[in-house]
């Protein structure tokens, strides 16, 4: 992992490296639909930061405008053989550069009930009031960070 880069994806063919970590990540692990993988956030207008092993993908997340001031971040995804290596908190941390360039002053993130505490430690907060709710086969909750 010395080769790890961080790139910043809004073509296509970039694009496609975190399409291919959420097919092995997502959809082969949880058997997650690749219909239900791949919603209408996915294309044209949402940015994606991919991390890359020697030109390999193997971290991603998405981000795309909510409101004017307010950017949804998601589908924060490290393949099984780099988890707990940091590459979770590295993208989410390289989408919240762009973001903030970008000129949002608020991040919303649906996350996953048993990955709230990763989101804590990166500064996200649960909505006042958020209730757990199903998202497809996982149970999510509503967290937001203030830029």
């Amino acid at each position: 992992m010395k080769n790890i880069v961080f790139m910043r994806a809004s073509e296509e063919w970039q694009r496609a490296g975190a399409y291919s970590v959420r097919i092995q990540g997502m959809n082969r692990r949880y058997h997650i639909s690749l219909r239900d993988e791949f919603d209408g956030h996915d294309g044209d207008g949402t940015l994606y930061i991919v991390a890359l092993d020697d030109g390999y993908p193997v971290a991603t997340c998405r981000f795309y405008e909510i409101t004017n001031d307010t950017a949804s971040l998601g589908r924060v995804v490290v393949l099984p053989e780099y988890r707990g290596a940091g590459l979770g908190s590295r993208v989410v941390e390289e989408a919240e550069t762009w973001i903030g360039e970008l000129g949002y002053k608020r991040i919303v993130i649906d996350s996953r009930v048993e990955v709230v505490p990763f989101y804590e430690k990166l500064g996200y907060n649960m909505e006042a009031g958020a209730e757990a709710e199903m998202n497809g086969v996982f149970e999510c909750v509503k967290m937001t960070k203030t830029l």
